[in-house]
């Protein structure tokens, strides 16, 4: 069967819209393909019209190369500029899934038939694809998770917990605020108070990092504010319990949500290879039922999520090599 090129690949994906809940369609387009060219492929549903897709060679797959089809808003197609592959998706995540089905292929052609790739829905908007996966997991050993990881191992990688503090009020007249009580400057306060907070450190990770990403308040600019919240993101270097504890002081202005959590987690590594921390979190934590996990991917992370997501195609072809070469090593 004529081999895949990477690049052309990597654009045919990243010309179809799939930011996170519209993946349905780059879903079908991967089972369809994959089946053309001998896979067999389970079409795992985790809502209504998207949905995983997970394929494999032979009864017994021994590593599964894993990435994940959805990308952020806003969509824009693909386009070559020189030696970069400019699109959304091309460097998080298209243009890793199309390096390591590449790879696949390559090892098939070599007479694998071990290898599974777990291509996950939801990974930018709560990672449901990845919690849906993990709960039938296959029997592999080793979990080689696709980020853009700029041609390195990762190492460790930090955890997340999101978490929403909400403060209520009493809503008056704007022209008598002492008869009232103001949600905002509650939360403005215990984001104050928030920034004074010693949060934990660990000596591969560093110190817990936080953004406050949303804010959302008040009803009416002559009203004094009866609510107000917004949302934290703490990357952690350890439990989220550990960041929890240190929150004491917030209590008595805001009531404290817990949205999410994602564990901190350490990673193998291979000889040979660079290595580096990163400090974003991963599907990798929630698909731990898949084997020891490795993270690699071309590209870097500082230009995913932007207006110029970009890729070189020198690392996406390096890319290729480079899990063809770690499947491999691993499967010694």
């Amino acid at each position: 069967m004529d081999p895949l090129d990477v690049v052309a690949l990597t654009r045919e994906l990243v010309d179809i819209d799939s930011t996170t809940g519209r993946e349905g369609a780059c879903a079908t387009l991967l089972a369809s393909r994959l089946r053309e060219r001998g896979w067999s492929v389970h079409e795992q549903q985790v809502s209504e019209g998207r949905g995983n897709v997970i394929a494999t060679r032979g009864p017994r797959p021994v590593l599964a190369f894993s990435t994940h089809v959805d990308c952020v808003p806003p969509f824009f197609p693909s386009r070559v500029e020189g030696d970069r592959l400019y699109g959304r998706g091309t460097c998080d995540a298209k243009g890793i899934l199309a390096s390591q089905w590449v790879a696949a292929e390559r090892l098939v052609a070599a007479g694998h038939d071990d290898i599974a790739l777990v291509f996950v829905v939801g990974e930018e908007r709560g990672s449901d694809g990845a919690l849906k996966a993990n709960r039938e997991p296959l029997p592999t050993r080793f979990l080689v998770n696709g980020e853009p990881t700029e041609s390195r191992l990762g190492s460790a990688t930090r955890g997340v917990w999101r978490i929403r503090l909400r403060a209520s009020g009493r809503a008056v007249h704007s022209s008598h605020p002492h008869l009232g009580e103001s949600a905002i400057e509650k939360l403005i306060d215990a984001l104050v108070l928030l920034r004074a907070i010693a949060l934990p450190a660990d000596p591969l990770l560093g110190v817990t990092s936080y953004t406050v990403g949303v804010i959302q308040g008040g009803v009416a600019p002559n009203v004094v504010p009866p609510h107000a919240s917004c949302e934290v993101m703490f990357r952690t270097v350890g439990p989220a319990s550990e960041v929890g504890a240190r929150l004491g002081s917030l209590e008595s202005l805001v009531e404290i949500e817990h949205v999410l959590e994602v564990p901190p987690v350490r990673l193998h590594i291979v000889e040979g290879f660079a290595t580096e921390v990163f400090a974003y979190t991963t599907d990798v934590p929630l698909l731990d039922g898949f084997g020891v996990p490795l993270l690699y991917g071309p590209g870097s992370i500082l230009d995913a999520h932007t207006d110029t997501e970009h890729v070189q195609i020198a690392d996406l072809h390096r890319a290729v090599t480079d899990y063809t070469s770690l499947a491999n090593t691993l499967m010694r």
